[in-house]
């Protein structure tokens, strides 16, 4: 008589091969996903699964079958605090990079090698190398989440490197290329610019900023919000970037009279009222703004084709010049992390003579008062042939 199994039971299928079923946590009945040569081969397959739910590891498979396009558009929907802004990268990125070589593979069939494929594809195709950077750092963020829900038990992303991006360094302007572009530019925005470059604030920020936030006889700027383009239009204020993005920042004296201008010609009325505007009083739209004012007083100026971006990076690499360290960047920047603060301490080719020709002042004034005492101690410590050479020669 076979004596019956205490967990799950295996039987011989016409084929000859065995199949393995048992009653998972849930108590739904359950087969193996595949069938087994042997039937020692299914039992050991059972014992397996029986440690699995002993142990708290079992994971219920038909969570495991939800297409992946499917678990990231839930996934994006579910993040708290999302600006607008970052959803709308999500979900591009979701749509023209992940959807369609992967969108259709379940979260439990995703393994390693597809990644692989996937990445080297999209690099193969012309994908810039920071896009796919970003791609794969959303993927990999989604299938942690599934990884920590028990879906999966390992996360397939594991190609090193595979989410560090490497950016081209940004161009960065003289003050007075900055200050020929705020002359070039269309006088609404002369503030913008110099503020930009001076407080080192992002877009964002400073379409967001109010009357209340500027300080003239204070000389600062408080940033507690942003202001983001919606998809299909619109706009919508969200918190900064980051928590140390709320923060305080000293304006430059030599700039205050344009902004006191600016805010008496051009911005909102009321405590409350926005600081920068389009000519009909609307918040700032980037590509607008891009297209009929910036590439123009590019031109005007004769400057290359640059971001307004690069006037936050042109004011970091000053800030830096001008001796701050590295926390003073990080809180005037408003990042909680080193990693960007450092790139803004490398020291300039300027900076860099001037550091050898203080070495070299210091190397000569250090050999010439070293050459001096060698002559005093010989002086003092002469010997009886050298003076007695020193009398014959007096003589």
């Amino acid at each position: 008589m076979t004596k019956k199994r205490r967990f799950g039971r295996v039987r011989q299928m016409p084929s000859g091969r065995w199949q393995a079923r048992y009653a998972g946590p849930d108590g739904i009945d359950r087969p193996a996903s595949e069938t087994f040569a042997t039937k020692r081969d299914a039992e050991v397959w059972l014992t397996l699964k029986e440690a699995e739910i002993h142990n708290g590891d079992w994971t219920n498979p038909d969570d495991g079958k939800t297409a992946l396009a499917d678990y990231a558009r839930t996934w994006i929907a579910e993040r708290p605090g999302l600006r607008p802004k970052t959803v709308e990268l999500y979900s591009y990125l979701l749509r023209k990079h992940l959807a369609p070589a992967l969108g259709q593979t379940t979260i439990a069939d995703l393994q390693p090698g597809h990644v692989r494929r996937w990445r080297k594809g999209l690099l193969d195709n012309g994908t810039s190398a920071v896009t796919v950077a970003k791609a794969y750092r959303l993927l990999k963020a989604i299938l942690n989440t599934a990884l920590d829900d028990g879906v999966i038990r390992r996360n397939p992303c594991r190609v090193k490197g595979a989410g560090q991006e490497k950016s081209p360094e940004r161009p960065t302007l003289t003050i007075s290329q900055v200050y020929a572009l705020a002359d070039a530019i269309d006088q609404r925005y002369r503030a913008l610019v110099l503020l930009a470059m001076f407080t080192s604030l992002r877009w964002g920020e400073l379409g967001g900023l109010r009357r209340c936030d500027i300080d003239l006889a204070a000389c600062t700027v408080r940033v507690t919000r942003q202001l983001a383009e919606v998809r299909g239009g619109g706009f919508a204020f969200g918190p900064p970037k980051s928590a140390a993005g709320k923060r305080v920042v000293t304006i430059p004296e030599v700039i205050i009279p344009v902004i006191q201008w600016h805010l008496a010609c051009f911005a909102e009325q009321g405590d409350e009222g926005l600081a920068f505007t389009s000519p009909t009083g609307k918040p700032l739209h980037h590509s607008n703004f891009r297209r009929r004012v910036w590439l123009k007083a590019l031109g005007k100026a004769g400057l290359p084709e640059i971001h307004f971006h690069d006037l936050r990076h042109t004011g970091n690499t000053l800030a830096a010049s001008a001796g701050a360290t590295l926390r003073e960047l990080m809180d005037r920047m408003g990042h909680d992390s080193q990693r960007a603060a450092m790139v803004y301490l490398h020291g300039s080719d300027e900076r860099q003579h001037q550091i050898a020709d203080t070495l070299s002042k210091l190397a000569r004034q250090e050999l010439k008062r070293g050459s001096k005492r060698q002559d005093s101690q010989a002086g003092g410590k002469r010997s009886g042939t050298q003076r007695a050479r020193n009398r014959k020669q007096a003589s």
